[in-house]
């Protein structure tokens, strides 16, 4: 057959195919850019943006475990500022489109980082609600309905470009936060963020991660993470970023047949730098073995 169609579209941006860079695991592009061709990525996710620059969290921040990794970095970055005036240039240099995380401990931060962003050369904006509310405690925005929808329903006021909001796992109905999202105006979902986990060293006696606690990602979450992609694509009707243990073509139409438009390709980043062409090569091949002509049609096309 010829070439499958890979095209796809969130919230009516066109992408030139449904493989992505999960947050916080490609940086800005610059570091994997040696080993990958960033023209053949459908969209780069960069690492969480904030207001003002976030060192992070205490050392080690991050540990391995069985079929994963746990991290704690605390999405250090030097600020939307920086982002704006470094790292866009460096992305336009390549056909492919941009998604920018937008990350913040208070309402206000997110707005001011969504209202620079809504005058600079950015495709689309990922609002990760897996931060801590530092004004309600450090209770997590994306774990309660009411914070998920007022947090939504401010930055959609300063963002120009459509909003993809990233909901957290740890919650007892991912349907419902979903929903909430989508009624305070979210444009698109991307799930799933990383699951809460700790590790211990015995011999020390002590949490192997200097925050004690971090967000579990790899292999391991997979299945929760497919399940919460089949959920949610049955109880919303916007396109859905699914992620969570991607390390193959094979994972990546998991994902699509489960009801996701679109797949972001994290942790298998750190064992293998080539993996979002891996994974992309992997796609093609499904199509071709099968006779699929358009990635779209198997979108949520379980039997």
């Amino acid at each position: 057959m010829n070439n499958p169609t890979l095209k796809i579209q969130i919230a009516g941006v066109e992408l030139k195919n449904p493989v992505m860079t999960a947050s916080g695991t490609f940086g800005s592009g610059k570091e994997y850019s040696e080993f990958v061709d960033l023209n053949k990525l459908g969209a780069v996710i960069v690492k969480g943006v904030s207001s003002t620059a976030w060192k992070g969290n205490p050392s080690p921040r991050i540990a391995e475990t069985y079929g994963g990794m746990l991290n704690a970095v605390g999405l250090q970055n030097p600020g939307v500022d920086v982002f704006i005036k470094e790292d866009i240039p460096f992305l336009r240099q390549y056909d492919t489109k941009i998604i920018v995380n937008v990350s913040g401990k208070t309402i206000q931060e997110y707005c001011e980082v969504a209202e620079k962003l809504s005058h600079a050369d950015v495709d689309l904006v990922e609002l990760n609600i897996s931060c801590p509310n530092v004004k309600e405690g450090g209770i997590t925005f994306g774990t309660n309905t009411a914070m998920v929808e007022q947090v939504v329903k401010e930055v959609k006021r300063y963002c120009k470009q459509p909003l993809i909001v990233k909901l957290s796992p740890n919650v007892t109905d991912i349907t419902e936060i979903a929903k909430a999202a989508v009624s305070a105006g979210a444009d698109a979902l991307s799930l799933i963020n990383t699951l809460l986990g700790m590790a211990i060293d015995i011999h020390k006696r002590k949490p192997i991660l200097g925050n004690g606690m971090g967000g579990l990602s790899g292999p391991a979450i997979k299945p929760v993470a497919v399940r919460m992609v089949y959920q949610v694509a049955k109880a919303v009707e916007v396109p859905l970023i699914g992620m969570g243990g991607i390390m193959n073509g094979e994972d990546a139409i998991e994902f699509i047949l489960a009801g996701a438009t679109g797949v972001a390709v994290g942790t298998a980043n750190f064992t293998n730098p080539t993996a979002t062409i891996d994974v992309l090569q992997g796609i093609e091949n499904y199509m071709q073995r099968y006779g699929i002509g358009d990635i779209n049609t198997i979108r949520g096309n379980l039997r």
